[in-house]
């Protein structure tokens, strides 16, 4: 079985636990809905990727770990298309949770994705404790008030903010939390991980602005425009879309040559570049430079 299908199996037994005939039923396909069917699951394929490397890794902790980030990342992803917020109705081509359910169920299903998936990983069955505490604190910190999504969406409701602890913060830290806790899982020193989960993360977060311009909502998924349309922080607002992609470019080069020397080195750097591929397609490069030649004809 191919690993991203194995992944599908443990985020499904996960979400199958965070319910009982008693509970609320339509709670529990609120949240099925937020993580069913998902997107790239970029964030726990490379924790996962990055555990596997390593010959004494802990499995459970690895998979605990990957399904933990990926419920706070869909969490986060309800809550950032609530009407307060993005006021997004589409996510993954298909209403988002309170278009399909109500705002409150959304709020209430984000709500509980998160803490479903601290009990998720504080029950994870592992002898390494020593492990579990620094991947608890890693995910913790990641979708904090001091410097995770948290503070990062709290940005947007500042008057005055920097692009890039912005960028950082909403996107960022949980890319951190991702390939640190793959290497914490196995024991290994994590700080050598940290340069190239910021910086990937930032690339993803610039190639979404990119995207939000160029993109027609059928190609991504959800609304595009919205940046300009709520006067949010961008790195096409802020350099223009031709000087976004040539960040986005220096980016990937930057997160290629921070994939710490490891056993898959060359499989992970492989899947970056791909990732960059697909974010910022040929096509969409195109259509970069026919909007700035129209823009200065």
């Amino acid at each position: 079985m191919k690993p991203e299908s194995i992944l599908e199996l443990h985020l499904k037994n996960a979400l199958s636990k965070c319910s009982s005939p008693g509970s609320p039923k339509r709670l529990h396909m609120a949240m099925h809905h937020a993580v069913f069917p998902g997107g790239a699951r970029i964030r726990p394929r490379l924790c996962l990727a990055i555990a596997d490397s390593f010959d004494n890794y802990d499995k459970n902790l690895a998979i605990a770990a990957a399904v933990a980030i990926e419920f706070l990342h869909c969490a986060s992803l309800v809550h950032d298309d609530l009407p307060c917020f993005d006021d997004a109705n589409m996510r993954r081509g298909r209403p988002s949770v309170h278009k399909e359910f109500d705002e409150r169920l959304a709020i209430l299903a984000g709500d509980a994705l998160i803490v479903e998936a601290f009990r998720h990983l504080n029950n994870c069955q592992t002898r390494h404790f020593a492990r579990l505490r620094l991947v608890l604190n890693l995910v913790t910190r990641s979708v904090g008030s001091v410097s995770g999504i948290i503070a990062g969406q709290a940005w947007e409701c500042e008057k005055r903010a920097s692009l890039e602890q912005y960028q950082r913060e909403k996107t960022g830290a949980l890319f951190e939390a991702a390939v640190m806790s793959g290497a914490a899982s196995a024991g290994s020193e994590i700080e050598n991980w940290r340069l190239f989960g910021e910086k990937l993360g930032e690339a993803y977060q610039v190639a979404d602005d990119i995207r939000d311009v160029i993109a027609h909502p059928s190609d991504v998924g959800k609304p595009t425009g919205r940046d300009e349309v709520l006067g949010r922080m961008s790195s096409a607002r802020e350099l223009g879309l031709s000087g976004a992609v040539a960040y986005f470019d220096n980016l990937i080069d930057e997160v290629v040559a921070s994939v710490p020397k490891f056993n898959n080195d060359a499989k992970l750097t492989k899947l970056i570049r791909n990732e960059a591929i697909r974010l910022v397609p040929k096509k969409g490069r195109i259509k970069v430079q026919k909007i700035d030649r129209k823009a200065f004809s």
